[in-house]
C-alpha cells in the first residue's frame, strides 16, 4: 500500500470520525453548540484532504471513472460544506427551534457521506468495480 494512500484512508477515517461525533453529538444533546461546529468543521476538512489525496492517485493510475461513488462523494462534499455554513448561522441566528430541528437535516447529509465512505471502501478492495 502506497503512502499516499495510508495518508488518504487515514484522513477519510478521521473524518468519519469527526463528522460522527458533530452529528451524533447534536442530536444526544438535542441542540446545536460549539463544539459541534468543531467537529463538523474538522469532518469537512480531513474529508477535502482525504478526497483530494484519492483523487490524486486515481488520476495518477490512469482511472478517470465517473461512477456512483464519486457522484455519492461530490454530493456528499458540497452538502457537508453546505451543512458547516448553514450550522453556523442557526448557532448564531437561529432560534431555539431551529437549533433542536438542525440534527434532521444532520443525519441526512451523515447518511450520504457514509454511503460515499463504503461505497469507496468497496471499490477499493475489489467487491464492486
Amino acid at each position: 500500500m502506497s503512502t499516499l494512500l495510508i495518508f488518504a484512508s487515514s484522513a477519510m477515517v478521521i473524518a468519519l470520525i469527526f463528522y460522527s461525533i458533530g452529528v451524533f453529538g447534536e442530536k444526544i444533546s438535542g441542540t446545536i453548540q460549539f463544539k459541534h461546529l468543531t467537529f463538523f468543521l474538522g469532518g469537512l476538512v480531513f474529508d477535502t484532504i482525504g478526497t483530494t489525496l484519492m483523487n490524486r492517485i486515481a488520476t495518477h493510475d490512469g482511472d478517470s471513472g465517473f461512477g456512483l461513488h464519486q457522484v455519492t462523494g461530490g454530493a456528499a462534499l458540497v452538502l457537508m460544506a453546505f451543512h458547516f455554513l448553514w450550522a453556523v448561522w442557526v448557532y448564531n441566528k437561529g432560534d431555539e427551534e431551529a437549533k433542536r430541528q438542525f440534527h434532521k437535516f444532520s443525519l441526512g447529509v451523515w447518511t450520504l457521506w457514509v454511503i460515499s465512505f463504503v461505497l469507496g471502501i468497496l471499490l477499493g478492495i475489489g467487491v464492486i468495480s
